[in-house]
């Protein structure tokens, strides 16, 4: 009976509704004054006389001011806490005007204290039957929708991580959706061990286990939107070792913004793992090279690329330059940036201009720099990925070396104010031709600045890690195999890598590009670098997976190991020496290292081009080692070690030959001659 008169009142209009709300008002009216007079009284009052006029005038006062404080315009099942201050400040209007009226009418016998009753009583009755609807309509919806819409699918029992107001809100959130319902709040605060939120226990993380058998738990929601990383860090790592799926509720900032709701649940943010928290930015840096300029970014729909125009356009330049090569790309960059520019100042005009063109065409690039007049270059096009350039070394020459040698005399001819090379720690000492590629580029920028009396451009290279989630990184990989069940790949378990958000890493690159002096190399702290293996095992734990291997034979997520791929180091570098100094940035460092003259380099770059249009990638190959110190391709170190293995088994005996053939070590080679 309950269900079928909540199920008739939620199908009603709000008219109808807002109708039967008034009506009941009008009856709290009367009632609230009544009860006044039995109260005082101590007695059951019968009124008499002029009395009963004010008992129409209640209702008639109270109604008005009702509608115009809002009450008849809350939907009563979504009410909230926050609104009994609207009913309170409704009453306390309306028990002022009634008592003026009171003391105006002359009418004898009405006690002092009946106002303030009055007053009481209507709120207790206003309020207290609006939030019993509430609750009543609420509970008959969630079990309704759930009956009809989600197929009598039972909700999954999940523990909130934070009994703050981030969690509260979240608890009530997840109370009116159709997935989770929360059964507990864990907290670190012993004080509030015990004690209850909204009817929700709160325990201490000690008692997790206790309650993933009690209430059959799989998820655990973190909601500790605004804890730092270094805590939300410490917190992931004590919930590693639990057979529960990890996820959290985003920041206040993008709540606050509106982008999503409290109750957008999301997968752990792996920057989160990093446990790093980035330190505030020099305002004056972010906005010298940026603030009223025309300002380019060459591969702009790149994942360094697109993260650099996110933070130019909010440091508000006079125009925004977004060349690219990639058409989708430059198509999905530029409806960001039209959406970001009105979201963020209406008023102000930025012009964004989107080219489409290679940094390889050197007339189109230069063209592009005279014709919007740029003063800032920010030179992040370039080939990444290591094994598909060892697979495609010519057009990694073109694009990476040429591409930066067109792009920074295309900025000294149209007098470029600033030219910031985005470069890797892959150019430290390379294995591979990405990496020997990127050392070329910084190369050919020193070069230009040893003679910055010919020209006005400054050249500034910033050099840095692997960035979280970019195109290509593990992360999303993991992610996309853990999904699938697995396995996951892991290249070596000796591998170990530096990772930055690419936020972070992106307004470091702006910062470092204003303290350029000309042909600096600055080089971006990185933290404490993280073992792959590690990384993998993380997210398949915060996934609330097992990893299947011999101790735990009824894990669900295998890790297999598939070697090192072509051109991939076990561990990557920023520094090619110790010759290094701070600057006025904590997370930057300044690099001084071999600078080849531009004389000596413009002659290795013609035979450098001639080389690849011939396809002679032996010749490249030997400019690059020559040009380009500490670097080993990873072929040579194996051939190296393949001929050790060689020296090493004719020095043996034929019998122990026998019993131990080096059977991987030919395998390796079949595979460096066909590679090579």
């Amino acid at each position: 009976m309950g269900s079928r008169l909540a199920l008739w009142f939620i199908s009603l209009s709000r008219r109808t509704k807002a109708a039967i709300l008034i009506s009941a008002d009008i009856f709290f009216a009367v009632l609230a004054f009544w009860a006044a007079f039995s109260l005082r009284l101590g007695v059951f009052y019968v009124p008499r006389g002029d009395i009963w006029y004010l008992f129409a005038v209640a209702p008639v006062l109270a109604i008005p001011i009702f509608l115009r404080l809002g009450l008849y315009r809350a939907i009563i099942r979504y009410i909230e806490i926050r609104a009994l201050w609207t009913i309170i400040q409704a009453c306390t209007f309306y028990a002022l005007i009634f008592a003026l009226i009171l003391y105006q009418s002359g009418i004898k016998g009405i006690p002092r204290t009946v106002t303030p009753l009055n007053w009481l009583n209507m709120i207790m009755l206003v309020a207290s039957s609006r939030f019993f609807v509430r609750w009543w309509l609420g509970e008959i919806y969630i079990s309704l929708s759930d009956a009809t819409r989600l197929e009598r699918r039972h909700k999954k029992n999940v523990v909130i991580y934070g009994a703050g107001s981030a969690g509260v809100q979240l608890a009530a959130a997840l109370d009116h959706g159709h997935e989770f319902k929360p059964v507990a709040f864990i907290d670190d605060d012993s004080l509030l061990h015990r004690q209850k939120v909204n009817g929700l226990r709160i325990y201490p993380l000690s008692s997790l286990s206790y309650l993933i058998e009690r209430h059959q738990l799989e998820h655990v929601l973190l909601a500790i939107p605004s804890a730092t990383r270094s805590k939300k860090s410490e917190i992931i790592r004590l919930l590693e070792p639990y057979a529960v799926h990890v996820m959290s509720m985003p920041g206040l900032s993008d709540i606050a913004q509106g982008k999503v709701k409290v109750d957008a649940l999301q997968e752990v943010d792996i920057a989160d793992l990093l446990g790093r928290d980035s330190v505030p930015p020099d305002t004056s840096l972010l906005s010298a090279n940026i603030s009223g300029k025309v300002v380019m970014v060459t591969g702009a729909g790149g994942s360094i690329g697109s993260e650099l125009c996110r933070q130019i356009i909010h440091l508000q330049p006079k125009s925004l330059v977004l060349f690219e090569a990639c058409e989708f790309a430059l198509y999905t960059i530029e409806k960001e940036m039209q959406q970001l520019r009105t979201k963020i100042n209406p008023e102000i005009e930025i012009e964004i201009i989107s080219v489409l063109g290679s940094v390889a065409n050197a007339e189109r690039i230069e063209r592009v720099c005279r014709s919007f007049a740029v003063q800032t270059i920010y030179h992040a096009a370039a080939y990444k990925h290591v094994p598909m350039v060892e697979k495609n070394p010519g057009e990694a020459i073109w694009n990476n070396v040429f591409g930066t040698l067109y792009s920074a005399k295309a900025a000294i001819s149209a007098e470029v104010e600033t030219f910031v090379l985005i470069s890797t720690d892959k150019a430290v000492r390379p294995t591979n031709t990405m990496g020997a590629t990127k050392r070329f580029a910084e190369l050919i920028l020193q070069a230009l600045s040893l003679d910055a009396h010919k020209h006005k451009t400054r050249f500034t290279m910033v050099r840095f890690g692997n960035v979280l989630d970019s195109s290509g990184s593990v992360v999303p990989l993991f992610r996309e195999q853990i999904a699938q069940g697995g396995p996951v790949t892991v290249t070596d378990e000796r591998v170990i890598r530096y990772f930055m958000t690419i936020p972070e890493a992106a307004q470091l690159v702006i910062q470092a590009g204003a303290m350029g002096q000309g042909g600096d190399v600055f080089v971006l702290d990185m933290g404490d670098p993280i073992r792959i293996l590690d990384l993998a095992k993380r997210m398949i734990h915060l996934s609330g997976l097992e990893i299947l291997d011999e101790k735990h034979p009824d894990g669900e997520i295998e890790i297999i190991f598939v070697g090192l791929r072509p051109g991939e180091k076990l561990y990557e570098e920023l520094l090619l020496g110790d010759n290094v100094s701070p600057t006025t940035h904590k997370r930057i460092l300044r690099a001084e290292e071999q600078v080849i003259s531009w004389a000596e380099l413009e002659t290795l770059l013609l035979t450098l081009e001639k080389a690849t249009k011939n396809e002679e990638f032996e010749r490249v190959r030997a400019v690059l080692k020559y040009a380009v110190t500490g670097y080993v391709p990873q072929c040579e170190v194996e051939d190296l070690l393949w001929k050790r293995a060689l020296e090493v088994s004719d020095s043996s005996s034929e019998n122990e030959s026998k019993k131990n053939p080096p059977d991987a070590l030919p395998q390796r080679k079949e595979r460096d001659q066909a590679g090579s």
